[in-house]
């Protein structure tokens, strides 16, 4: 496969899953702010802290309120990492390798960009922020369950896949520093029904609080929040299972090449330490440290696989 081709098919799966876990952040932030309310005057910053997006909305938005971030962050065309732009870059690059998918799954995402484009700041009126979103979110599930169940197991969909696992690695762990950042608790507050309610709101935007459930029963605890989306070898959103899936797919990937078996080392390294540590030694080692890790790592691993398979020499 051309390395360019290869190139637009990982970025067609970063920038959809990238779309997708802003819509996700975007919502829990949201939903935590409703159901306990900062004590930070500027509630909506941390979200732009995350991304290191603080310079670039200043240069369109005097303050950040509600407003203002769910605009940046969902269809301002001057953000080229809104959840309108990622879904554009998406599209656009899918739309010369409309061969190498099939026809549901062009049609999906071509569906999802015609609908972005008629987004204004009134969807966040009528139908509202809550239904807005349950929708968008909805639209991922479809596109996600079609690319899985349509396309067949060959070059193009590992390299889609390889986009967004890189992607899904690194979103979780941006979506667990929200609640870090967000309403830090008190020292007394740790373990209160605020704290625990904003955990159980993290599971909810994760999709995951239902399978929290099913392993740890109903009482939310902190360390086992952390072992599910960051350590848990089964639950498909968690940051083991994506790397773990990278590492499969990057097998694959390089078992049609000239190296078989040789995949970045990032991927490798990682993969250990994920496996390796539980949910309470990451808070002990101190977890907002640890997250940003897990995002470092990613992008250094994206890098590599540049680097090996994408970049046109």
């Amino acid at each position: 496969m051309l390395r360019r081709i290869a190139d637009n098919l990982f970025w067609v799966g970063r920038n959809l899953e990238r779309a997708e876990w802003r819509a996700r952040l975007v919502d829990v932030n949201y939903h935590l702010l409703i159901e306990t309310p900062p004590r930070d005057s500027a509630p909506w910053e941390p979200l732009l802290a995350i991304f290191g997006e603080i310079e670039q909305f200043a240069k369109h938005h005097s303050i950040a309120d509600e407003a203002s971030v769910l605009d940046f962050f969902t269809h301002d065309p001057e953000n080229p990492n809104s959840i309108k732009s990622c879904i554009a870059v998406a599209r656009n690059n899918l739309r010369s390798l409309r061969h190498y998918v099939s026809s549901e799954y062009w049609l999906d995402v071509n569906t999802l960009y015609l609908a972005s484009q008629n987004w204004t700041p009134e969807v966040f009126v009528n139908p509202g922020v809550y239904a807005f979103f349950s929708d968008l979110r909805d639209c991922f599930y479809r596109i996600s369950g079609i690319r899985h169940t349509t396309l067949p197991r060959d070059l193009a969909y590992d390299f889609l896949r390889v986009g967004i696992m890189v992607e899904r690695a690194e979103e979780v762990s941006r979506m667990l520093d929200v609640k870090y950042h967000f309403l830090m608790p008190r020292l007394e507050d740790i373990g209160g029904a605020a704290d625990l309610l904003q955990w159980a709101g993290v599971l909810r935007s994760a999709s995951s609080l239902e399978a929290y459930r099913k392993r740890f029963g109903n009482a939310i605890k902190l360390d086992n929040v952390i072992d599910i989306l960051l350590f848990d070898p089964t639950f498909p959103r968690s940051a083991r299972y994506s790397i773990e899936s990278l590492e499969n797919s990057l097998r694959r990937i390089a078992s049609r090449g000239e190296m078989p078996g040789v995949i970045p080392r990032g991927v490798t390294d990682l993969m250990n330490e994920l496996q390796r540590e539980k949910g309470s030694e990451a808070i002990q080692g101190g977890l907002h440290e640890f997250l940003l890790h897990i995002q470092e790592s990613t992008d250094a691993i994206s890098n590599q696989i540049y680097d090996m398979y994408l970049k046109v020499e």
